[in-house]
């Protein structure tokens, strides 16, 4: 399964350069990007467009990576709290049993 997958990403990866190369090929249009404080030189419309869609897809990764770190260390707050209720439940019940003997 595990090769599968991999080959499926692979090939995943390969089509989306594919398709990278092939809108590259056909928007060679120099063009200046003018963001608020400054203007970028002229390259084509293909560069921009794609490393802003690389940019895009970095920030999500991003974002989405530190979502997971937040919450792996809220379920380990969670778990830790667990056990603490667990050890405690098992300690009461412990004492429950001995008094009623």
């Amino acid at each position: 399964m595990s090769f599968l997958r991999n080959l499926l990403a692979v090939a995943i990866a390969l089509v989306m350069v594919a398709v990278g190369v092939l809108f590259a090929l056909q928007n060679p249009e120099p063009i200046a990007l003018d963001i608020l404080v400054m203007k970028l030189p002229e390259r084509s419309l293909a560069l921009w467009v794609l490393a802003a869609l690389a940019l895009g897809g970095l920030l999500g990764l991003l974002l989405s990576s530190l979502l997971a770190l937040r919450l792996r260390a809220g379920l380990a707050s969670t778990r830790r709290q667990l056990a603490r209720a667990q050890t405690e439940v098992d300690r009461l019940r412990t004492r429950d049993l001995a008094t009623r003997e």
